[in-house]
């Protein structure tokens, strides 16, 4: 075997695995760092923080693959869970009280998606603006008033299944349901053609614009479930919840290897993503760094993640371009 073709599997095998590689690296020296971060405590602990993230997370992996970005799901977070426990307070249901927020966080997002794809806004601009709209409707809705006593809607978060608690449980389900969506149905191959080439997938028949609507959808219902989540975690309805969780969900999905310019990603990826971005702030608290410092080492993460992708990127179109 020649050296080309050592250099290229290598590569090739860093592009498919090296993520997992880094959250291993990642385990091995926290465990290092710290001697409470990896007992069962902990590890429980990271993954119920987590699990907010990473549910929004999978619905930013269905738009960034789809060549989409949201950056209204921090205040739609905020809306739906203060509807949702309204609704739990007025019937007792959390069936209902689930229901309702999915349906709140479906329709904003369908808005996003009609704005971006009958109204021609950039993605950008339409779901900065909705951000905005939303936050701003959550304040108009509650008075301003945060709700503090939710009777039992905290429970949510508190329940265990057997050694694990129901947000991570949830968290897995949502996983799993993002995977066999991007992996076994149209929907899904749709997303990625979309995002890889838009004129090619029309050409091939799909419709861009329907496909790019119904992610928005799927991803509001996602971001409906991690209100619920989030909601129950604080254990009160804050309407100012979930400010720049967005970076949070770009930032997971871009790490576990989702391109930022559409077109890849997995679900696998993206929750290794959401580990290593949990992984760090949880050893940078057992450390006793300050949240600003997190701030500012998660802004970082983002600019290198994306810079990663982009570099990728144009060596491969250099190399097309050779070929």
């Amino acid at each position: 075997m020649g050296e080309k073709q050592v250099s290229r599997k290598v590569g090739s095998l860093i592009n498919h695995y090296g993520i997992y590689l880094m959250f291993i690296i990642l385990i091995i020296v926290s465990t290092m760092i710290s001697p409470n971060f990896m007992t069962y405590r902990n590890l429980i602990s990271v993954s119920k923080q987590i699990s907010v993230t990473a549910v929004m997370s999978f619905g930013m992996t269905l738009l960034i693959i789809s060549g989409q970005i949201d950056l209204s799901m921090g205040s739609t977070i905020a809306m739906a869970g203060m509807v949702s426990i309204n609704a739990f307070l007025a019937t007792g249901s959390y069936i209902l009280a689930v229901i309702v927020a999915c349906v709140v966080a479906a329709l904003i997002g369908y808005i996003n998606g009609h704005l971006i794809t009958t109204l021609k806004l950039p993605g950008f601009i339409a779901t900065m603006s909705m951000d905005t709209i939303v936050r701003g409707a959550v304040y108009l809705y509650t008075g301003g008033s945060p709700i503090y006593q939710i009777g039992d809607y905290g429970v949510i978060s508190t329940t265990y299944v057997g050694v694990f608690p129901l947000p991570v449980i949830i968290m897995i389900i949502v996983g799993i349901i993002c995977y066999l969506i991007l992996r076994y149905t149209r929907f899904g191959r749709s997303l990625y053609a979309c995002g890889g080439n838009v004129d090619a997938a029309e050409a091939s028949g799909i419709n861009v614009g329907r496909t790019k609507r119904m992610a928005f959808v799927v991803s509001g219902i996602f971001v409906g479930i991690a209100a619920v989540l989030q909601m129950a975690r604080l254990n009160s309805g804050l309407p100012d919840t979930a400010e720049g969780y967005h970076a949070d969900a770009i930032a997971s999905a871009v790490i576990g290897g989702t391109s930022f310019t559409g077109g890849t990603g997995t679900a696998t990826g993206t929750i290794v993503g959401a580990f290593i971005i949990g992984v760090i702030s949880n050893i940078l608290n057992l450390c006793g760094v300050q949240s600003y410092v997190q701030q500012i080492v998660k802004g970082i993460i983002i600019v290198a993640a994306v810079s990663f992708d982009l570099l990728g990127k144009s060596r491969k179109i250099k190399k097309l371009k050779k070929a």
